[in-house]
């Protein structure tokens, strides 16, 4: 069996990852445990949480929580949004001084907080801001050979989906690769992504095309990939309490067959481990608080879940949630 293209080396740039299985940036999710989390599960590249292009927000804890790359591997990509091009272009700057070996532009946030400030999925509104933003964030660093990537949607509105003038416009400006949502802005999160656009983009542009939405099995992995022709697959939701799904995908595209998921056991392994990197990468309150969501998504389907939430959701300390998970994931059962 011929290696498939998504278990090949692409290039972005002057950069290579491994394979062309991504990590979706998804605020508040792909920090930095998360992505080396993925890594290690066989997801080639991740990119980071969205920081603000505002000078003011660097030196904030949360920024500076989402700018840390310790201890990752390379190569490193940090997602900055902004609407005004001296920002961005500022904040282009600052991640590739930090440590970013890529820089990815997000014109895709469909949040109500983002596109207030005309930034995320707003601003395929205004096409020359587009170009404006785009040539800004890639001749700030094209002394440096940094690539510039941009992650979007097919368009702000339904029935006005305009990502083949967006797609040449990030073309025209030098844009590495580009990542697209399935949905608009409109879509937010509901209905079905579709991928019939992705498809004409990619015939019709000669840049990296990642395609991202509803990508959630193997299956589909593949599916998405050989329809559309795109060059990667971007997995975002789908890797919520299922890091693993990065090696189920590559193990069927390798063999055809579907990987066991994980064990009690090993989930708990998994688990714990997740919960001793994010302790130690918060500390105790930020921590213990950031964890209980990715607890729930580890849990989700086991009997009595629902009840062991409710209780964990209680515990104020690490020790004490450590403890908790630990004892259920002893006492508990598959129901899924």
């Amino acid at each position: 069996m011929n290696k498939h293209i998504l278990l090949t080396p692409l290039t972005i740039g002057n950069q290579t990852i491994n394979n062309r299985l991504i990590v979706a940036p998804m605020a508040g999710v792909t920090d930095n445990p998360f992505r080396r989390l993925a890594k290690s599960f066989g997801a080639g590249h991740a990119i980071s949480e969205m920081i603000i292009a505002d000078t003011a927000l660097y030196a904030r804890q949360k920024s500076l929580y989402r700018a840390n790359f310790t201890g990752e591997i390379a190569p490193i990509s940090a997602q900055v949004a902004g609407a005004e091009p001296d920002k961005l272009a500022q904040a282009v700057r600052f991640q590739v001084e930090n440590g970013a070996c890529i820089v990815d532009i997000n014109m895709g946030c469909p949040t109500k907080k983002v596109c207030r400030k005309l930034s995320g999925s707003a601003l395929l509104q205004d096409l020359d801001l587009v170009k404006k933003l785009l040539d800004s964030a890639v001749e700030s660093v094209a002394n440096l050979g940094v690539p510039i990537t941009l992650k979007t949607r097919l368009g702000f509105a339904n029935g006005q989906e305009n990502i083949l003038t967006v797609a040449k416009i990030a073309e025209n400006a030098g844009i590495s690769a580009l990542a697209i949502h399935g949905r608009t802005r409109e879509d937010f999160y509901t209905g079905n992504a579709r991928y019939e656009l992705i498809k004409t983009v990619k015939e019709t542009t000669n840049m990296p095309i990642i395609v991202n939405g509803d990508i959630d099995t193997p299956q589909k992995a593949k599916w998405v990939q050989e329809y559309t022709g795109a060059d990667a697959v971007m997995i975002g939701r789908a890797g919520q309490g299922r890091p693993w799904i990065f090696r189920e995908i590559a193990h069927y595209l390798a063999t055809g067959e579907m990987l066991a998921p994980p064990t009690l056991g090993e989930l708990r392994e998994i688990v714990l481990n997740h919960l001793d990197e994010l302790y130690q990468f918060y500390g105790e309150y930020s921590g213990c608080r950031i964890a209980r969501k990715h607890i729930a998504w580890y849990t989700g389907g086991l009997t009595n879940a629902n009840a062991f939430r409710e209780a964990m959701y209680h515990e104020e300390t690490t020790c004490g949630q450590y403890k908790v998970v630990d004892e259920f994931f002893k006492t508990t059962q598959m129901s899924k």
